[in-house]
């Protein structure tokens, strides 16, 4: 049993060499059409990392030729295959520009904006390919509004928005954290614009309240006073909309010490 698998692994190694110098001389071959034939028998395979190095070189030298599109085709899904998508993006674009006819426009368009949504990092991080894959999956639905890929586009746009809209939260609640009341007013309410329907709604409305209150009673006399009203607003405003919240109890507590307290101040 053992010879017979030191002889399969000999063989296999055997293999690989020969392969490999195949390969190699392949590479360095002037023949160009048979270097066409095996870029796309290696795709075919799924053997990107063979097929790139191939691609790479006769995409230049086959440029305004009759294999020219076919080719950057190849060159555009391989670095996507590859995972590369920053680059495929780049190849998808190019494509655009240069077959503008071809009948893959759509969907090198719809690649294109799902390479930005393929980059875009966890909602932690910078979200400029986020907001970018927005972009793009828009303007691809608004170019092809009858596509077949609409409602993938349209559900990988919510996606996006709910990482955008996380990351506003994170921010905002960063600051009411550290206790940058001010800020975190700011933010909140922010957030609540640009997206009226979050889920985070009713807390970060409940939030706003408690930052004003907050703030209020931290603040020093000359201003104690407006921050009062600001929180007794808020709270008005938050009651109106959510009657029933779970956080009731503590934003009617805060309203009835801001009540309390600016009534003392007019005394």
């Amino acid at each position: 049993m053992l010879k017979k698998t030191i002889h399969i692994t000999i063989t296999l190694l055997l293999f690989a060499s020969v392969s490999c110098s195949e390969y190699n001389k392949l590479v360095k071959s002037t023949d160009l059409d048979k270097k066409y034939e095996m870029a796309i028998k290696y795709y075919e395979k799924k053997d990107f990392v063979k097929a790139l190095p191939l691609f790479e070189e006769l995409v230049t030298v086959y440029r305004a030729t009759t294999k020219a599109e076919n080719i950057q085709y190849y060159y555009a899904y391989t670095n996507y295959n590859m995972g590369d998508y920053t680059l495929a993006r780049f190849q998808f674009q190019n494509f655009i520009s240069t077959f503008p006819n071809s009948v893959h426009i759509e969907e090198f368009a719809y690649l294109n904006a799902y390479c930005y949504y393929l980059d875009s990092p966890t909602y932690s991080l910078d979200q400029t390919d986020t907001k970018a894959a927005i972009k793009e999956l828009q303007a691809f639905i608004n170019q092809y509004p009858k596509s077949s890929r609409l409602t993938e586009c349209n559900n990988i746009v919510e996606k996006l928005r709910e990482k955008l809209e996380r990351k506003a939260y994170e921010i905002a609640k960063q600051y009411y954290s550290i206790g940058d009341y001010k800020a975190s007013i700011y933010s909140f309410q922010n957030t609540l614009k640009e997206f009226p329907d979050t889920k985070y709604s009713e807390e970060l409305s409940f939030l706003i309240v408690k930052s004003n209150y907050l703030l209020a009673i931290n603040s020093i006399e000359t201003k104690k006073e407006e921050r009062l009203t600001a929180t007794i607003n808020t709270y008005l405003k938050f009651i109106d909309k959510y009657p029933k919240s779970s956080y009731l109890k503590d934003a009617e507590s805060m309203y009835t010490s801001a009540l309390k307290i600016k009534q003392r101040i007019k005394i």
